[in-house]
């Protein structure tokens, strides 16, 4: 019997190996199975070369527990390991300095085993003692058992061994003991291993007889051996791609379409992803992709590997390029998968460019599903906005779908303004904003479904992307002032008695000071009475106040609404002759009071026009000072005549109640006060 130390500078080793090699412990049998598989895929290797010429036969992996021995034993029938083999891999722990490598690598827990292979030593975090037995496939080979108790001791004897391979056999710890429970072991085994390309066998198959449950002599393999991914393109069906995803995620709906990734060159890189079907904005699950290196899972954190949009997707990655143990911060900074991210992403491109030439009705019929994936691409990466302007679609009211190109061709002879600007309107809600959306048609323009979640930071973009061109709610303005021409329609009221009419609809407001401003628009006859409009400018930084960010200080400010009066209409008419009946005499009075001192006030500043402010003598400016408070005092009692005139008109009410109720504002008491005086008026 041989008995050493392993070569190390340190006796530092195993509790470094236990504490820092890993966070989570459960990785051991990852290590362990993934050594047993290559193990085994040499010996296939040496087989296929000639330089082994004996049976391979039954290559299956088996993992056995037992419990009352309290060990966990690994077994394959691999390539195996001579003694020179064992004191050579397993002995030799190549350190230059254990302690610098203590002080460079104790804070990145995750590289240790990918830089120093100490795959196998991972064993030792759950483990009081560690025993292999292996038989190398070499011909006339030995056996030998490597014993070691986490120290740097060990014991190395030959010993009788009938089959070659390797058997590891850890004594678990106290602190381990969840790795003896069968179920703990079943889920790290379904974990990390379930498309390993070498069977997996753990414990044995049952079956229901004679009322109880009873074992078979046949091994229960957890593993897919020859996973979808592995396989040509061309080898396979539409059918073979929807069983590969509900073997994926079981309780999911059926995905929209699927990209198979097979790239040699000049990384390798093969996969399967999935656009899956997202309801609603709640659905939305990242870390849906499997990353693996030669079929052994690494991680479901692909945000490094993936571009940002395309962690929406489900699926499997698979690359011998990137490492099998690193952190996340050695992903983010390697240049293979830099380049990975970036083939990733054209690939997304070229299958979708290829799905929309190829069957557009198809493609169509799915983009609601797909909007928000190719939507937040689109924003976040500029390499994809690229590829997908070409066939990334709008949609209008009318549930109709086109291009950028196309859309622009229909709209650009009828919704450019007297800038030559090109004004694509919108909708959030088709139906709550409908009344203005019936304008627009009337006139004859069309109007775009933007009611996605991330359709604010979209519009932004493509403003900054098509030449002279802005996006415009259909509700933020009356329909002549989104796309104003050149012609202008004429009032059939004066200013006078627009200004008159003011006061009449601002005192049915809420908060008349501040959130509601009455104007009154020259509009066709056949147009709204009392429109509701918010301006655009002041809603976007509202609404994008609302996702955070710089512009959050908009959400302070209280919403600005314009009360829009359609001067020409009949209704506003009899108003304003109701208005005259009622109202003509009272107002005279003070407008006769008025029209003096407005007189006295423009002499004023007509002899003070050229001046500047300190050579307007004092006795000027105080006189102009109580002209105007004078003026104020007799406008604020002739405006106590038009809103009290206005309050106790109803169809000024009622006209109020119509516009407030189109936009969704009218409730509780105010809406039930409006049926009920709308059966009055009846």
């Amino acid at each position: 019997m041989q008995k050493g130390k392993i070569g190390v500078t340190t006796e530092n080793i195993f509790p470094v190996i236990k504490k820092f090699l890993y966070s989570d412990h459960e990785i051991f049998l990852r290590e362990l199975v993934s050594n047993a598989v290559d193990a085994t895929q040499k010996l296939k290797t040496l087989a296929n070369m000639g330089d082994f010429k004996g049976e391979l036969g039954d290559l299956t992996i088996r993992i056995k527990l037992d419990t009352k021995k309290k060990t966990l034993t690994v077994s394959d029938q691999g390539v195996g390991m001579t003694t020179e083999e064992v004191d050579k891999y397993i002995n030799q722990i190549a350190f230059s300095s254990a302690e610098d490598f203590l002080e460079k690598y104790k804070n990145q827990a995750n590289n240790l085993i990918g830089h120093f292979g100490l795959g196998f030593y991972s064993a030792f975090m759950v483990s009081e003692k560690v025993e292999v037995i292996s038989r190398s496939a070499q011909e006339g080979a030995k056996a030998v058992k490597w014993v070691c108790d986490g120290s740097p001791d060990y014991t190395l004897e030959e010993i009788d061994k009938v089959e070659r391979g390797t058997d590891i056999i850890l004594h678990i710890d106290k602190d381990s003991e969840e790795f003896l429970e069968e179920n703990r072991i079943n889920d790290i085994l379904h974990k990390y291993c379930k498309f390993l390309p070498v069977p997996i066998g753990f414990g044995k198959k049952t079956e229901w007889k004679d009322g109880k449950s009873v074992e078979l002599d046949e091994d229960k393999i957890i593993n897919n051996t020859s996973p979808l991914w592995t396989k040509k393109p061309a080898d396979l069906k539409d059918e073979d791609y929807k069983a590969f995803y509900k073997e994926l995620y079981p309780m999911a709906e059926e995905p929209l379409f699927n990209i198979h990734l097979n790239v040699d060159y000049p990384f390798n890189l093969t996969g399967i992803l999935y656009f899956p079907r997202i309801k609603s904005n709640l659905d939305i699950q990242k870390n849906k992709i499997q990353l693996y290196s030669n079929q052994v899972f690494v991680t479901d954190s692909v945000e490094g590997i993936v571009p940002e949009f395309l962690t929406l997707l489900h699926g499997v990655l698979d690359s011998p390029d990137i490492p099998l143990n690193v952190s996340r911060s050695y992903l983010q900074s390697d240049s293979n998968v830099k380049k990975i991210s970036t083939h990733i992403t054209k690939k997304v491109a070229d299958r979708l460019q290829e799905i929309f030439k190829n069957d557009r009705e198809q493609f169509e019929k799915k983009w609601d599903d797909l909007k928000l994936f190719i939507v937040y691409g689109m924003i976040s990466e500029e390499k994809f906005y690229e590829p997908a302007s070409k066939f990334a679609l709008f949609k209008n009211t009318e549930n109709k779908y086109f291009t950028f190109e196309e859309y622009e061709k229909l709209i650009k002879e009828t919704q450019k303004d007297k800038n030559k600007t090109l004004v694509y309107l919108y909708t959030t809600d088709a139906e709550g904003q409908f009344s203005f959306i019936e304008s627009a048609r009337n006139k004859g323009y069309d109007v775009l479904v933007m009611d996605g979640h991330l359709d604010l930071h979209y519009i932004n973009q493509l403003e900054s992307k098509f030449k002279d061109s802005h996006f415009v709610r259909v509700d933020s303005d009356v329909i002549d002032k989104l796309i104003q021409k050149d012609e202008s329609r004429e009032s059939k009221l004066t200013m006078e008695q627009q200004n008159e009419l003011k006061p009449v609809f601002q005192g049915h407001f809420p908060d008349a000071k501040g959130n509601y401003s009455v104007i009154l628009e020259s509009l066709a006859e056949t147009d709204q009475p009392v429109l509701i409009t918010q301006m655009e400018f002041m809603r976007r930084m509202k609404d994008m106040s609302a996702l955070g960010g710089p512009m959050s200080f908009y959400g302070e400010l209280p919403n600005q609404y314009n009360v829009v009066v359609n001067a020409n209409h009949p209704l506003v008419s009899r108003i304003h002759e109701d208005k005259e009946k009622k109202c003509r005499k009272e107002l005279d009075k003070f407008n006769e009071k008025l029209k003096p001192l407005q007189d006295t006030k423009a002499e004023l500043e007509k002899a003070n026009k050229d001046k500047k402010e300190e050579e307007i003598a004092q006795a000027d400016k105080d006189r102009i000072a109580e002209l105007d408070k004078k003026i104020k005092e007799f406008q604020d009692k002739r405006n106590e005549v038009l809103d009290k005139f206005g309050k106790e008109n109803k169809i000024v009410r009622q006209l109020v109640d119509i516009a407030l109720l189109s936009n969704n504002m009218l409730k509780g008491e105010e809406l039930n006060k409006f049926v009920k005086r709308s059966i009055e008026l009846l």
